[in-house]
This record gives structure tokens, C-alpha cells and sequence, in this order.
């Protein structure tokens, strides 16, 4: 392990274009550096920290904090900081000033420590790949496993382009809030503009939202508690455990019970805060909850902040202002002036509708459009066609007030949604009917309170009557796929017993004690088809996985809280789903279950319709509901449950009344612009279909020995070819599935998807250009008519990092490529890359290494030449970047500028913002510089040395 000193100069293998690092710290197993060029600081782990030592040698010129001058004439090594003695004076490498690494290309030409022609090409073509990533539109949003659904990419799209976004995803439940928030956090992490994230969620869904973010999105976030807390207590970075790690999960009780804790977390500094299950916290004009406090606190402290609910309004006007108080406290500062303050939303709306349908405007409608623009361009509109109304209805989405923070999609306004049909299954046993209603009302009892009865659950599934139906209903079924939800794993793996070795059926389960690679192997096995016929879950199937390949959902019991119940539905149930649901629920005449059943069924229609305002309904009708359930002298004519369905069933169409009036049309719109969302989707198929990344990594793993077996169309197992293999990022030793197919990507979780966004992929990227792979190469070029000598030189135009700028959408690191022949002269257009990488072959250097004049003055001269005429292409890459950056971020400013004169949502911070990023990416692009990554020695064939 590398011994780190305070003043000892590194590099970072990963990064280079940070500069030269400053060893600052080194404590606790941790190494801080600072890097002046990029006015940087990095924490690196010191067993695994990628940096390099700079040395400096004989020949060299650096500076000193005065920016004096020294030529090297000799180094010395004294304690852990080198000595670099000049002609009449020394310079300790703590007294350093502003100084420039040498990468060691041409230093390795020189020495004849070179690569083959073929790992030349494998670095020129990484270089390139790796321009086209960071430049691409949808970089970040490739490399989901996900379906590339429109209205989740045209969220992700909006909000990851915003400064520091602020904003709530409302959107309804199915439609996929937490995707979209992960698409946001995956593009913003990927390009570097946050690297700080903390998500509190209730409870109940820490280990979904983990499951979610790592098997989807490849993003490694670690689970905050007390017990780790506590742990980490003295160890961490200033004794703080939240700046133990860059990316954490924790539940919002957890931090809002513990005022320790909370002060740590505000004290830890973040990029972006998420806040899911955001309706859960309780505020009033009167009344602030804890959970709310703390998030408040938060917020004020986070950048950025993401805020998930699918009821924003639904719980009234007082808990709505709550939520977006927190996104802008400065514009929601007054509850009483923001329920005064006067809408046209709904007249603006129509006339939306109404440019879309193409329906002619009325008088009254014109008289409002003009109130908002010149009456020139109402006039225009009959003209202008389609590109000015299109535009208008754009400028009308733009200046809907809190469309700016607030992002909501509903199931009536999308498409693809399967239709729901139950199949309610009453079950009659005439033998020991009293004994089996006993035994169901202690199953029924464990399950509503698994704490609070001290003896152990009992099953008796050999008799059991829904079990004799459930081995019915397989038979009649197979080979359907079928998904049995329950409550508990106790009753999973009892089941599983009694199917797998009485039945002999083909059965997977899905549990909490099971670790994230079995669960994803059961899963897998289950949507293979020749695998498992039924996969049984306990609770824990209800929240996270997405079993769409399958259309029978049986509920084994019920669960009392209608939000568990549609999260369980909800996994057969969502956009995308190609067939109708049929949703199975067998139960005893006259158990507990039977009450829930009809209450479901007669009072919410929640078997066939989804259902809005969950948490309400519990609220309003759990006590009521378990003291019917719970009543031994129940009957299926009970007058109390008629009466309890009546008032559910009453209530439930008042709700969904209220719900559909309050609608805001020009929200929803506001909330998916299909055009926009169209041309992602298709830019992201592109590149889905694009085999360059499955060419490009023949050659990576080849070289770095790594094994590519075929398994099937795109897909293939990778794995070291031997013991002796150099490690590579994202491949264990026992091997990994892998494909480069998005759809069996989405069957199979158990393979892993490739894409450029993949960790695997920008592992390898980071790999070659790190490790020096191929960045001195000699080769024979055969088959041409040309003689002497050639250099191709790689140069990269790189700028210097700030993680809070995003440069690379407009001048990411650039290759730029030369080739000189022996008198200097550009002769890259007569030697193509295609051309060299095809008729390029290994040789032996030593002759060239003893002529002198070649190695001390041709070769110079070359790159001596070469450097001259890159600065040109340098300048052109410069003054395009430039352009690149003024003409998007001129438009985005104008467009802030002019809506926050009608848009109040419209933070002054976010134009202040755009100024500072525009005059900081100005100087950023202006100072880049060019560095020479690679050269390559070509001796022409023919030429007698």
C-alpha cells in the first residue's frame, strides 16, 4: 500500500484532467487531496486510492509558489518529499507551485517501451468512444433497466437540465415517481454534478428504494441506522458518520427521532436530498411534525431537492402549500396568500386543448392569449401552421405557475394500462367448518399484528381448503405464469413445503431473509419458461419488483391497508403490462377474510379499479374494519358490514369527485411533452441498437483477459480468463452475465445490463486510459507505396473540472489527432485510422532506438511540429465549444428571464445561477489545454535502417 505524506504530489489515475493533487490529510484510512488547477478536494480510501506519484526528472522546469523557475539537474529523495536540486539552488516538492505532470508518452517512445499497433488503436478508440459518451444527449439515461416509458424520460429530461432542481413528482401510483427520480439522480451522479445524496423514505421502504437504485440504475447506496451510525462514531471524516459515504439511505423516523443525528446530517453538506412517501409529513399553519421539521432543516441545507408523492393535493390546500414551501420557501412563504392567489389555470387549459385537437378559438379565448403576448402573434397563428401553434402552446405550458416545481401525471391521461378482473373465490368446507374458522381467525389475527401474539403461527396445508383450490386452479392454469402474494415469510416457506414436495409443482419464493442475489435468481427462475410456475412472496413482493411477464395474481390473504393492497396489484398492474390481470382471491365463507373481501370489493372497487386516497380510507375506516373482522359472531349478512360498505362506498365516489374536479389539465400537460419525450425514445433506441459498445468490449476484454462466452443473442458470461488475471471493475472472480439487450435485460435482472452508462463500462474506459494501456506504441505499416517514417500523435483537449458545472455537454475531453512524416509535415488526411488499424503490424524498435539523429532531432522536430499545428484544431474545438455553450445557455436564460415576469415560480437564484455558470463555463472553455495522450512510431515498409 502507497505511504501518503502531507505536500507529496499525485495524480488521479481516473480523473487526469484534475491537474497535479496536493496531499493535504491522511488519517483514519482515508487520504484528502487538493488539486489547484481544478480547485478540487478528493477523499480517497488508502488501500484503494487510484492516484499516481508525479515525479519530476533531470530535464524538467518547474516553479516554485512564486512562480520562479527551476531546471532540474538532479532529484533526490529525502524522508517522504523528493529534492530537486537546480544549477544554484533546491527545491523542496513541498515549495511547488502551479506545475504540469508528464504523462510519460513520448518519455516511453524514447525509452522503446512500447505497445503493439493493435492496443494503439484499443486506446485512440476509447478516447473517442469516450468523447461521444460525455457529448451524448442521453448520457445518463441509457443505462437504466428500465422500459423507455415517455412521460418518466421527459420528466427526468426537464429536471436533470434544471440548476440545482427543486421540484415534486406527483405523479399517480404505477405511473413510476421513483423511476423518474432515479433517472434524475443516475444523470446528474454519471456527469458529475452531484455526488452527495441522501434519500429518506418511511420505514417500510429503505430496502426497496436500496433494491431499486442498485438493480436498476447500477448506483451503490449504503443503509444509514443507528447501529451504523454508531459504529462508524470516531472513525468517520470530523467524527461525522454521514460523511463516511457519498450516496445514503436512511428512513426519515430514524433521523427525525434522534437530534444528534439530524445535526450531523445538516452539518454534512449535500448536492441533492430526496424525500419519498412526502405526503407523510404532517404541517399546519399550527402544527409542525418532527419528520417535517427535520426535512425542513434539510432542505435549506441541500442544493437540490426531489420531493415524491402521488397525492399532493388530495390531503387539501393546507398540506399541498407544506410540500412546496419546502421546494421554495421564499415564493411559498404565506399559506393565506397562496390560497388568495388568483388562477386562470383551467381557461388556459382549455384553450390548450383546444391548439392541440385543432378546434377553432373563440372571441373570449383570443382576448386571453393576447393578455399574455402580442396580438401580432394571435394573428400569426393562422399563417404560422403548425410550428407557431406548437410553439404558442409550449410559451403557455412554460408560464402555468407551479408546473415550474410540480410534475404530475395521472392513468386517465396515459395509455397502455391493462384491465383488472377479479375473481372472487368463496370457499365452503362443510367438515370441521368451526375448527377451520378458528384456525383462520388466529392466521388472520397473526398477520393484522405479528408482535402481539406470543405463540408461534400455526399452518395445516395439507388440509387446508384454499390450498386444495390453489392446486386446482395450477392445473387449470399451467403453463401461465402465476404471482401468490401473502403476508408473511412464515407462510411462504410453509406453502413451499407443502406445494414442492406433496404437489410436486414448480415452485420459487420471494422473501425478506433471502440476500438480493437469491431473490434475484428465484425472480429469474420464475420468468424463465421452463422454470418455476409459481413464485411466492411474502410482504415484501408488494413493493419494488415488477413481474409483468406474468398475468395471474393470487391473493392468498388481504392486507387491511388499501395502499399494501393496490402496491400488490401494482406488480402485475403497471404501464406496460401487454394482458389483461386476473387477480385470484380465495377465502372462507364467513372469515375475517370474507369481510375484507367485500369491503374491497362492494366499497372500493379495488380489485378492478386502481385506487387514489389509500391512506385516507385507512384512516377513516381501519378500526371499524378490524372490529368487524375480529367479531366472532359474524356472518356474511352482517347489517354492520352493509352498513360500513354503504359509508366506504359513499365516501370513495365523493373522494374520486373531488379528485377529478380538482384535476389541473394544464399541470398534466405541463407534466409530458410528448414531442420532446419522442425524440429521446428514439435517441435512446439508437443507441440501444448501436453494437459499438458490444464490438468495443471484444477488444477490452481480449486485452485484459477476460473471457466472453456466448449464452444467447447479445447476451454473454464474463469471467477472469485465468487466477492470474489482473481484477476488473464490476467482474467478480466467478463471473458475470452480461447482455446488451434492454428487453431480456428487463426478464432476466439476474444478467446485467451493458450500456455506455454501465459501471463495467466507464471501468473500462477509466482502465485503459489509466493504466498507460497503449499510450507508446511502434508499428510496420505494410501495403502502401509510402516510405520513412510517420508519428501519429493523440492529443486531448481537456478543461478543468468543476463538479458543479456541467462542461462536458458542451466541450467534454477531445481527441485530437495528428500524423507527421519525418519533415514535419501534416499529412493526417492520407493515413486514416482505418487505414492504419488495417494494415499496421508489431516490430522490433531497437535499430530506430541507436540512430541518434532520429531519436534526438527527427522525432523532436516531429512533435515538435505536431504540438504547433494541434493548438489550430485545439482553437477551432474551442471557439465550437463556445458556440455550443452561448447558443443553448443564451436561450435558457432569455426563456427564465421572460417567464419569471409571468411565472412566479421562477426562483431569481435560477437566473442568477445560469449568469454564474455561463461566465464560469466561458472561462472554463477558454482555459483548456491540450496534453498529449499517446504516439505511435510508424516505419514505412521498404525503408533499409
Amino acid at each position: 500500500m502507497e505511504r501518503f505524506f502531507p505536500n507529496q504530489r499525485y495524480t488521479s489515475k481516473g480523473e487526469p484532467e484534475l491537474g497535479i493533487g496536493i496531499v493535504t490529510e491522511t488519517s483514519k484510512g482515508k487520504v484528502k487531496l487538493y488539486f489547484p488547477r481544478s480547485n478540487e478536494i478528493r477523499l480517497y480510501a488508502l488501500e484503494s486510492a487510484p492516484l499516481r506519484r508525479v515525479v519530476f526528472k533531470s530535464g524538467d522546469i518547474i516553479v516554485d509558489t512564486k512562480k520562479q523557475s527551476l531546471l532540474i539537474k538532479q532529484v533526490e529523495l529525502e524522508g517522504e518529499l523528493y529534492l530537486y536540486y537546480g544549477k544554484d539552488r533546491k527545491l523542496s516538492e513541498a515549495e511547488l507551485g502551479d506545475v504540469s505532470a508528464r504523462h510519460g508518452a513520448d518519455d516511453r517512445l524514447f525509452m522503446g517501451d512500447v505497445d503493439a499497433p493493435q492496443i494503439f488503436a484499443l486506446r485512440r478508440e476509447t478516447l473517442q468512444h469516450d468523447y461521444n459518451r460525455r457529448l451524448s444527449p442521453v448520457n445518463g439515461f441509457v443505462g437504466g433497466r428500465i422500459d423507455l416509458i415517455p412521460h418518466q424520460l421527459y420528466i427526468a429530461h426537464e429536471v436533470s437540465s434544471r440548476y440545482a432542481p427543486r421540484v415534486l413528482l406527483s405523479d399517480q401510483v404505477g405511473l413510476g415517481k421513483t423511476i423518474e427520480a432515479c433517472l434524475i439522480l443516475h444523470r446528474l451522479l454519471l456527469s458529475g454534478r452531484i455526488s452527495r445524496v441522501i434519500i429518506l423514505v418511511p420505514e417500510s421502504l429503505v430496502h426497496q428504494w436500496f433494491i431499486e437504485v442498485l438493480r436498476r440504475f447500477n448506483l451503490w447506496f449504503n443503509i444509514f441506522d443507528e447501529d451504523r451510525c454508531a459504529s462508524l462514531d470516531g472513525n468517520a471524516p470530523d467524527g461525522n458518520p454521514f460523511l463516511d459515504d457519498q450516496l445514503i439511505i436512511c428512513s426519515t423516523s430514524f433521523l427525525a427521532g434522534s437530534a444528534k443525528r439530524t445535526r450531523q446530517a445538516l452539518t454534512a453538506g449535500w448536492d441533492m436530498l430526496v424525500v419519498d412517501e412526502a405526503h407523510h409529513l404532517e404541517w399546519s399553519v399550527d402544527k409542525v411534525s418532527p419528520e417535517y421539521g427535520m426535512v425542513e432543516l434539510l432542505s435549506k441545507a441541500a442544493k437540490g431537492l426531489l420531493l415524491l408523492t402521488a397525492t399532493p393535493e388530495q390531503l387539501g390546500e393546507e398540506s399541498h402549500f407544506a410540500r412546496l414551501r419546502l421546494l421554495d420557501p421564499n415564493r411559498y412563504s404565506n399559506y393565506h396568500d397562496f390560497i388568495n392567489e388568483p388562477s386562470d389555470h383551467r381557461n388556459i387549459a382549455t384553450i390548450v386543448e383546444k391548439l392541440y385537437s385543432g378546434k377553432k378559438l373563440q372571441s373570449n379565448d383570443t382576448k386571453i392569449l393576447e393578455s399574455f403576448f402580442p396580438k401580432e402573434r394571435i394573428l400569426s397563428l393562422t399563417k404560422g401552421g403548425d410550428v407557431a401553434k406548437d410553439n404558442l402552446i409550449e410559451d403557455l405550458l412554460d408560464q402555468h405557475g407551479p408546473g415550474r416545481v410540480l410534475f404530475r401525471n395521472t392513468r386517465s391521461a396515459m395509455s397502455g394500462f391493462p384491465k383488472r378482473k377479479a375473481h372472487l373465490i368463496p370457499i365452503n368446507t362443510t367438515k370441521d367448518k368451526a375448527l377451520w374458522l378458528q384456525r383462520l381467525a388466529n392466521e388472520f389475527a397473526h398477520d393484522m399484528e405479528p408482535g402481539a401474539i406470543a405463540n408461534k403461527q400455526e399452518f395445516w396445508f395439507a388440509e387446508d381448503p384454499r390450498v386444495h383450490w390453489l392446486l386446482t386452479t395450477m392445473k387449470k392454469l399451467y403453463p401461465a405464469k402465476v404471482l401468490l402474494i401473502c403476508k408473511s415469510k412464515e407462510k411462504v416457506l410453509a406453502l413451499e413445503k407443502f406445494l414442492v414436495k406433496r404437489a410436486n409443482l414448480k415452485a420459487s419464493v420471494f422473501h425478506e431473509d433471502l440476500t438480493i442475489v437469491q431473490r434475484d435468481r428465484n425472480a429469474a427462475w420464475f420468468s424463465e419458461s421452463d422454470g418455476a410456475q409459481i413464485l411466492l412472496c411474502s410482504e415484501i413482493g408488494s413493493e419494488g419488483r415488477n413481474f409483468q411477464f406474468a398475468h395471474h395474481l393470487i391473493l392468498f390473504d388481504l392486507p387491511l391497508h388499501p395502499e399494501l393492497l393496490e402496491q400488490r396489484i401494482g406488480r402485475l398492474d403497471r404501464i406496460g403490462q401487454t394482458e389483461d390481470i386476473h387477480i385470484h382471491v380465495p377465502y372462507l365463507a364467513n372469515s375475517p377474510q370474507h369481510v375484507l373481501v367485500r369491503w374491497y370489493h362492494e366499497g372500493l372497487n379495488a380489485f378492478e379499479e386502481n385506487l387514489e386516497g389509500g391512506n385516507e380510507i385507512s384512516k377513516l375506516f381501519r378500526y371499524q374494519l378490524l372490529s368487524l373482522s375480529n367479531s366472532p359472531s359474524f356472518s356474511d349478512f352482517s347489517p354492520e358490514l352493509e352498513a360500513l360498505i354503504t359509508k366506504t362506498s359513499i365516501f370513495q365516489k365523493e373522494l374520486q369527485k373531488s379528485l377529478a374536479e380538482g384535476r389541473d389539465r394544464l399541470l398534466e400537460m405541463n407534466s409530458f411533452r410528448p414531442r420532446i419525450a419522442a425524440k429521446l425514445v428514439e435517441q435512446i433506441k439508437r443507441e440501444d441498437c448501436d453494437k459499438s459498445l458490444e464490438n468495443y468490449f471484444t477488444k477490452v476484454f481480449s486485452h485484459f483477459d477476460i473471457e466472453m462466452e456466448d449464452l444467447s443473442a447479445r447476451t454473454y458470461f464474463l469471467h477472469p480468463a485465468s487466477t492470474i488475471t489482473e481484477v476488473f471493475p464490476a467482474i467478480p472472480p466467478e463471473g458475470i452475465s452480461v447482455t446488451f439487450d434492454r428487453q431480456r435485460a428487463l426478464s432476466r435482472e439476474d444478467i446485467g445490463f451493458l450500456s455506455w452508462d454501465h459501471p463495467i463500462t466507464t471501468g473500462a474506459i477509466d482502465m485503459v486510459l489509466s493504466s498507460g494501456t497503449g499510450s507508446a506504441s511502434f508499428g510496420v505499416l505494410r501495403g502502401t507505396n509510402s516510405r520513412g517514417i510517420l508519428l501519429e500523435l493523440l492529443f486531448v483537449l481537456e478543461t478543468s473540472r468543476d463538479r458543479s458545472i456541467y462542461v462536458d455537454r458542451f466541450l467534454p475531453n477531445t481527441l485530437l489527432r495528428i500524423v507527421v512524416d519525418h519533415l514535419g509535415n501534416d499529412v493526417t488526411d492520407r493515413y486514416s485510422v482505418e487505414t492504419l488499424d488495417k494494415k499496421m503490424i508489431p516490430g522490433q524498435m531497437d535499430a530506430l532506438l541507436d540512430n541518434q539523429t532520429l531519436m534526438e532531432t527527427t522525432l523532436p522536430n516531429m512533435i515538435s511540429a505536431a504540438t504547433k499545428m494541434v493548438e489550430e484544431q485545439s482553437t477551432k474545438e474551442i471557439k465550437n465549444g463556445l458556440q455550443r455553450m452561448n447558443l443553448t445557455l443564451n436561450h435558457e436564460i432569455d426563456r427564465l428571464k421572460i417567464l419569471q415576469q409571468k411565472n412566479k415560480n421562477i426562483r431569481p437564484a435560477e437566473i442568477q445561477t445560469a449568469l454564474h455558470e455561463q461566465l464560469t463555463l466561458t472561462s472554463l472553455i477558454k482555459d483548456a489545454r491540450v496534453r498529449l495522450d499517446a504516439i505511435q512510431l510508424i516505419l514505412c515498409a521498404g525503408v533499409v535502417l
